[in-house]
């Protein structure tokens, strides 16, 4: 695939992978990465091929956050970091809206504007080395990265706050204990693992993936019916689907049905 500086971008089979790719600075943002992100997710989610993405970072840390180094502490910073957010923004929504499975893999420490990429996948694995820091009250700063959007929706309003406030580092049992993690994985074997969960989804029902993908996401803001009238209507639609075919006839034959993510 394409070539970046900041970000690895690589294709195998039908999953898409994206590492952070400054392993020297922590893979921390930078414009320029915050650039590379949100190309390579919008390559990624249109491709109808692509069935799986993931997420993860090279070296031994997942991401800190912005590049600290960029910043003078002061209001001329106001530029530079509405523009590094919006660009981390519109890479987390195209993921969290992604017509397709999102594997997220935290290979190590990840705190700041890592947070929101590391949690925002529907499958989130974490070696367990690694850990989780909100960091913003270290300079003052507010959450960013989709971070106050999700941690309230995955751990609830109390723990969101004990998070946000005492900012205290959160290890990879307790990520899963509390609903930030899906599953811990021996350090050594993460990246089989998550080589291995990638592919389990790639192979799976794709639209079927992405519709109920979407009634998750969109049952914070319907109401009880709203929600039951877009059940009806996605379940029926998904009929019109040669996985749907595949499997109905997989099931009635005791057979392992071959999707094709159409």
């Amino acid at each position: 695939m394409s070539q970046y500086d900041t970000i690895e971008v690589t294709r195998d089979g039908a999953v898409g992978r994206v590492a952070f790719d400054r392993p020297d600075a922590h893979n921390s943002l930078n414009e320029t990465m915050g650039e590379e992100l949100a190309a390579a997710a919008h390559d990624l989610v249109s491709d109808d091929s692509v069935r799986c993405i993931t997420l993860t970072g090279n070296g031994p840390v997942f991401n800190t956050g912005a590049d600290l180094t960029m910043l003078s502490g002061d209001e001329t910073d106001e530029p530079t970091l509405r523009k590094l957010t919006n660009l981390l923004h519109e890479f987390v929504a195209q993921l969290i809206r992604a017509p397709k499975p999102v594997v997220t893999g935290v290979n190590g420490v990840t705190a700041g504007g890592g947070l929101g990429p590391a949690i925002c996948g529907d499958i989130v694995l974490i070696a367990e080395s690694a850990r989780l820091e909100f960091a913003y009250p270290r300079i003052a700063l507010s959450g960013d990265g989709g971070s106050t959007y999700l941690l309230p929706r995955l751990v609830g309003m109390r723990t969101a706050q004990e998070i946000a406030f005492r900012d205290e580092p959160i290890g990879a049992e307790e990520a899963v204990d509390i609903g930030l993690a899906t599953e811990v994985v021996v350090d050594d074997e993460f990246e089989a693992r998550l080589t291995e969960e990638a592919e389990r989804l790639a192979s799976g029902p794709t639209k079927s993936y992405a519709a109920t993908k979407g009634l998750l996401r969109k049952s914070f803001d319907n109401s009880l019916n709203e929600q039951l009238a877009e059940e009806g209507d996605t379940i029926a639609g998904l009929t019109d689907t040669e996985d749907f075919s595949r499997g109905h006839a997989a099931f009635n034959s005791d057979e392992e049905p071959d999707f094709t993510g159409k």
